[in-house]
């Protein structure tokens, strides 16, 4: 069983696949956040989409996300701060992101926003705090 790209210390099979796979929601905005990293880091493009605010599905760019998929080389996630717990209504993850592409290290950092929405957590969009 290989790690799970999140970065959880659990494995793949027990820990975002089957958030991936549909068989279950996350349970928490910190565990969306990092599925949706998971997924970027294995090209789970449907899962993305699957998991954005209705307002965002409108503007997801399907070939943008998976060629940021492809191209990068996803090195790790370090959540900094979140709440949005089962039973809230909304929440918020501050991480950052580590990548390599181009040949070059880059981090993502951001404060994403999400809501729950019939028994699911959604990305509703996040505040950029750096990137390099």
């Amino acid at each position: 069983m290989s790690d799970c790209p999140c970065g959880s210390g659990g494995g793949y099979e027990s820990c975002c696949r089957p958030y991936h796979a549909g068989e279950r929601h996350a349970p928490t905005a910190e565990a969306l956040m990092r599925s949706r990293y998971s997924a970027y880091a294995l090209g789970e493009i449907d899962y993305l989409g699957r998991t954005l605010s209705l307002l965002q599905r409108k503007t997801f760019d399907r070939r943008m996300a998976r060629e940021w998929s492809k191209q990068a080389e996803w090195l790790g996630l370090e959540i900094v701060s979140a709440n949005g717990g089962e039973g809230d209504k909304a929440g918020r993850v501050e991480f950052i992101a580590r990548f390599r592409q181009g040949g070059e290290e880059h981090t993502h950092h951001e404060i994403s926003r999400f809501e729950h929405v019939q028994g699911r957590w959604l990305y509703v969009d996040g505040k950029i705090l750096g990137e390099n």
